[in-house]
């Protein structure tokens, strides 16, 4: 059986935590700033964990992350 892919877009966009969770950086920060509130701008600078309901889709698009 030959290895599976990992998902090119993915593996720019997510990094792997030590505990095996999936993280990655909330959109929208990058033009278009001055609409939005200094409560949202805040809120995206921080990393995000991504919910367990996504974390079969997770491991389809990288297979040997986990």
């Amino acid at each position: 059986m030959p290895k599976m892919k990992t998902h090119s877009g993915s593996k720019k966009r997510f990094k792997v935590t030590g505990k095996g969770k999936v993280k990655y950086k909330r959109p929208g920060q990058r033009h278009l700033l001055t609409g939005d509130s200094g409560n949202q701008n805040r809120k995206s600078r921080k990393a995000v964990i991504v919910a367990d309901s996504d974390m079969k889709t997770m491991n389809k698009l990288m297979p040997y992350s986990f």
